[in-house]
């Protein structure tokens, strides 16, 4: 199993618990005798509707699609107030800009100076994004403004489009900046 795959069962997991649900064995196994059985035991239904991450690889990346366009209209109505015009940040974190900046004391760690992989830009938006409403994005809206803010941050061209195919195939500048250290011994 890979860090990936193990990080995202422990999210399911967490996701599970937070909800007042766990998987059958770990119920069992969790409640010390004596105390209340509180919750219920998560259905197959649930624990795969909270599953969605989608890892480096885009496997499991959904139908849908998205052009630059849409995905500005996306993002000036769902992202704009927090992140930004064009992604510059303020209040919250810049999407775009920071080339060069890592190696720095002042590195700014944006989605093309930083993120490795186009498909976790996808999948953050996905789960977290916007904050006041989380998951609330369709797969369309979701593929839409992930090709926007990689064309602000200068990744995509004007006329690109993303879905399931396409997003996957995108280089991102950093792509090689990452070392797994726990490789090396």
């Amino acid at each position: 199993m890979s860090i990936f795959d193990h990080n995202v069962k422990l999210t399911v997991a967490a996701a599970a618990l937070l909800a007042g649900c766990a998987t059958v064995d770990d119920h069992q196994a969790m409640r010390p005798s004596g105390t209340p059985a509180l919750g219920r035991v998560a259905t197959a239904a649930e624990v795969a509707a909270a599953d969605i991450s989608i890892p480096p690889s885009g496997a499991g990346l959904p139908a849908g699609r998205g052009t630059v366009k849409q995905g500005e209209a996306v993002y000036a109505a769902q992202c704009q107030s927090c992140h930004g015009a064009r992604g510059a940040g303020k209040p919250a974190d810049a999407l775009v800009g920071g080339a060069g900046t890592l190696a720095g004391e002042n590195a700014l760690r944006t989605v093309a100076s930083y993120w490795p992989h186009a498909t976790t830009l996808f999948d953050y938006t996905r789960r977290a994004m916007p904050l006041n409403r989380p998951q609330s994005l369709s797969n369309d809206e979701v593929y839409a403004v992930t090709a926007y803010v990689l064309h602000v941050g200068g990744i995509l061209p004007a006329d690109a489009a993303l879905d399931a195919q396409t997003l996957a195939q995108v280089r991102m500048p950093n792509r090689d900046g990452f070392v797994d250290r726990s490789m090396k011994r």
